[in-house]
Formats: C-alpha cells, structure tokens, sequence
C-alpha cells in the first residue's frame, strides 16, 4: 500500500523561520539563546535525577543552594561558567566539553 503524502505538515525549521523570523534576526536569536538555556537546565536535571540525588544533595555537593539548583533547572537563572563547571564536575562526577558551532 502506498502513503499518502500531507501536503500539510511543515518541518518544524519552517515552523521557527514562521514563529520567529529567519537565523540571524533579533527575535530568531533570542528564542535559539533561549532555548539553549533551556536545555542546558533539563540536562542538569536529567543527570542529577540519573544519579538519584535530590536539588538539595546536588547543592550541598557543588557548594550552591537547592533554590540555585532548581532556578537552573527551570530556565529562570543565569550561569557562570565557573559555576557550571563545579556543579557538573564536583556535584554531578562528570566533565564538560563546549562546542561551537
């Protein structure tokens, strides 16, 4: 049997140029800087939940606070690198490896 095509379906790049303009204007760039921060906070989220470890044993490990912890992992704070470094290696046992692109 064959599939029918959606002529409907749009991937989901054209989604974000429609959502939020092309690569490289200010609204495109803010919701791509956004979204990384994002992420960054469910990474966090997911290797401390990996490990079994609670927001309060991760902070008590890295030297922060539970509520520093939790502001990352929901998106609502900054981060210093310096900070990021010590919660993956001292807190989470792990290294981190930049890329850019």
């Amino acid at each position: 049997m064959k599939k029918k095509e959606n002529s409907n379906l749009t991937s989901f790049v054209d989604h974000l140029d429609k959502q939020y303009g092309k690569r490289g204007t200010i609204e495109r760039e803010e919701f791509e800087a956004g979204f990384e921060s994002f992420k960054l906070g469910a990474m966090l989220q997911e290797l401390r939940k990996e490990q079994g470890m609670t927001q309060e044993q991760l902070a008590e490990k890295c030297g922060t606070t539970k509520t520093y912890i939790s502001r990352i992992e929901n998106d609502a704070s900054d981060i210093r690198l310096s900070t990021l470094t010590r919660i993956i290696r001292e807190g989470l046992g792990r290294h981190l490896r930049l890329t850019v692109e």
